[in-house]
């Protein structure tokens, strides 16, 4: 759409939400590159959460289930309950000095408190930054410290499968750690493991929750909301800004017409707070709706198997889950015939949503012939906050096309262009970008660091958002994001996709889950070296599956790939959202120094697999 059917489009979409002064000027574009959406109005985003479903009559209606398989715990909260808790949590906050603008990290498991956390924040108009529970504490630190937080919410524990996380010792080096020291840290004690606090900083979180109510503090459409922290394949963590006005238009609009989510409906996001997709469909988006949003807790395998999805989904009559890919090949890997779905009554879910990570059509295939409902792929990224690339359950569904991750959603003007910044031909794999200005949600910058912004988004391509991706357009708009734009390889002068590799590898009847990367080559400059885990109960000499594979792929992607190399593991590295750590594999096994990302679920996993790395004959 051009200039002005964005701004009617986005001035049409204000109107769902409840403005303190509604925005006469949609798009302000004096600032360009920095675009601002609804820049005069005022508004709070609790409010059109929580607060506004109440005086409309539905208090009694539920707004949030916490499903924790780890503790044996269900518990839920009314719209009224929600409100009531959130607005004393957000007096207890203010009794500690925090207003609005004031910045509030939030280290917590996936238990209530957590939202109410967000929540009572943005009640207040201060600014929460959510940090994964379990970071690394100089990954905490660093965030505390840049975005110079005055209070810290936190918890003495999280719990993963059976192990015990203690987060209070890690929370404590962090504050030692940093320059700037938060004034409070305000501590969920956890009867799985309670932590000993420290007098004069920190504070129990039942003596902030049970304070006099706070309203709702209006605060400008253009105000932060939060900060998600992302680093992105280099540097240092980066905050990503997100704002009031734009992002409840956005996932509102997303909500009715991406997701078909109706008042009352349930809708599970099966991520994390911590993750882009947790702020965006497990607090914000479905509360604004009106709906009912699931925050669970646990894991797609070993809390306590491989049907958890199922069981929740017939236990809360779940209607859309979203989820990563990387959960469906879990759960495939573990029972690959899908027998464990069969106790249950799935006839409430009408969609599967997959996000973060490419979805091969295998997999995809696959929950399509267990669930027998429509598998949708689509694709954003935590600096855009909602989808960009998708089909439609609301409003104008489409056939879902495998390996697609569907059609430009309205607002994003996607353009594919070449090294020098020129469109090229439908069907041409080249940079993915975006046309500016970026839809309302997406950041409008990184926290206090616009040079930064422009460098690493608007730089390479000017008048673009560069999305580090790589893909094509074919010939129906249809949009195939194939790898990151760091992972196209160069062999021989040839510039491949190790998506197309990995689509090509997961769809041999044994492999459940792999990962393919490139590695230095003398001759040939890059080859692709691929690694595969493989479905329970497959019995064959993995020499002879590799084999096939390598096969496979040489048939279907072509000799010019070089690809040669295919070895078995039990498990791939990842980050806690589900992300395969391609990058770091490949320095590993070019013998390069490498770091430990902060944000790997488990560095055991790196430990098993580099030997075998290493010993690759590249």
């Amino acid at each position: 759409m051009d200039r002005d059917q964005a701004i009617a489009h986005w001035g049409a979409a204000a109107e769902a939400i409840d403005w303190v002064r509604a925005p006469r000027t949609i798009l302000d574009d004096s600032a360009a590159p920095f675009y601002r959406w609804y820049s005069d109005g005022q508004c709070n985003t609790c409010h059109n959460a929580v607060d506004r479903h109440v005086a409309a009559g539905r208090g009694d209606e539920l707004a949030l289930i916490y499903d924790s398989p780890v503790t044996d715990t269900v518990t839920y909260f009314t719209y009224r309950e929600l409100r009531d808790r959130v607005a004393a949590f957000a007096g207890g906050l203010r009794e500690l000095g925090v207003g609005p603008g004031d910045r509030v990290v939030i280290y917590m498991p996936m238990v209530p408190e957590a939202v109410i956390g967000m929540l009572a924040c943005a009640r207040l108009g201060a600014v929460h930054s959510v940090v994964f529970g379990g970071f690394a504490a100089s990954e905490l630190a660093f965030r505390i410290d840049d975005c110079q937080a005055k209070v810290v919410l936190s918890a003495s524990c999280g719990i993963e499968h059976a192990r015990i996380i203690p987060y209070k010792p890690l929370l404590d080096a962090a504050v030692e750690a940093c320059a700037h020291k938060p004034a409070h840290c305000v501590v969920l004690q956890r009867e799985a493991g309670p932590a000993e606090l420290i007098a004069g900083r920190d504070i129990d979180w039942e003596l902030v929750a049970g304070t006099e109510p706070a309203p709702c503090a209006p605060v400008a459409a253009t105000d932060p909301l939060y900060l998600l922290y992302t680093s992105g394949t280099t540097g240092s963590p980066k905050g990503v800004v997100r704002d009031n006005g734009g992002h409840m238009a956005a996932l509102y609009w997303s909500m009715v017409n991406i997701y078909g989510i109706d008042p009352g409906d349930v809708f599970w996001a099966a991520s994390d707070i911590g993750w882009v997709v947790g702020h965006s469909y497990i607090v914000y988006g479905p509360l604004l709706r009106g709906a009912t949003t699931v925050l669970f807790e646990g894991k797609p395998v070993g809390t306590p198997d491989a049907s958890t999805y199922w069981r929740l989904i017939g236990r809360h009559r779940v209607k859309v889950l979203f989820t990563a890919p990387t959960a469906i090949r879990a759960i495939k890997q573990q029972d690959p015939q899908g027998e464990g779905a069969a106790p249950f009554d799935l006839s409430s879910l009408e969609y599967l949503f997959l996000a973060g990570e490419r979805a091969d059509p295998n997999t995809i295939v696959w929950a399509e012939e267990l669930l027998e409902i429509p598998v949708i792929d689509h694709w954003w990224q935590t600096e855009l906050g909602w989808p960009a690339i998708a089909d439609f359950a609301g409003e104008g569904f489409f056939p879902v096309r495998h390996g697609s991750s569907g059609k430009a959603v309205p607002g994003f003007d996607i353009v594919v262009l070449d090294e020098a910044g020129e469109p090229v031909p439908r069907g041409e794999m080249g940079a993915l970008t975006i046309r500016l200005p970026l839809p309302p949600g997406a950041l409008p910058t990184l926290w206090n660091n616009d040079a930064g912004f422009r460098e690493k988004y608007l730089e390479r391509f000017p008048g673009y958002y560069d999305a580090g991706d790589a893909g094509y357009i074919d010939a129906d708009g249809y949009i195939h994001i194939m790898a990151r734009t760091d992972d196209v390889i160069n062999v021989a002068g040839h510039r491949l996709s190790t998506g197309r590799m990995e689509e090509v590898i997961a769809s041999h009847p044994d492999v459940a889950e792999c990962a393919v990367f490139g590695v230095r080559d003398d001759l040939k400059g890059q080859v692709p070296l691929g690694l595969m885990i493989l479905n329970a109960g497959v019995d064959r000499p993995e020499a002879e599956i590799a084999d096939e594979v390598v096969a496979l792929v040489r048939r279907e992607v072509g000799p010019v790939a070089a690809f040669r190399q295919a070895r078995v593991v039990s498990r791939l590295p990842k980050t806690r959202s589900g992300k395969i750590l391609r990058a770091t594999l490949q320095k590993i096994a070019n013998g390069e120094d490498y770091k430990v990302p902060g944000t790997i679920d488990d560095p055991a996993t790196l430990d098993e697999i580099a030997p075998l790395l290493r010993s690759a004959e590249a």
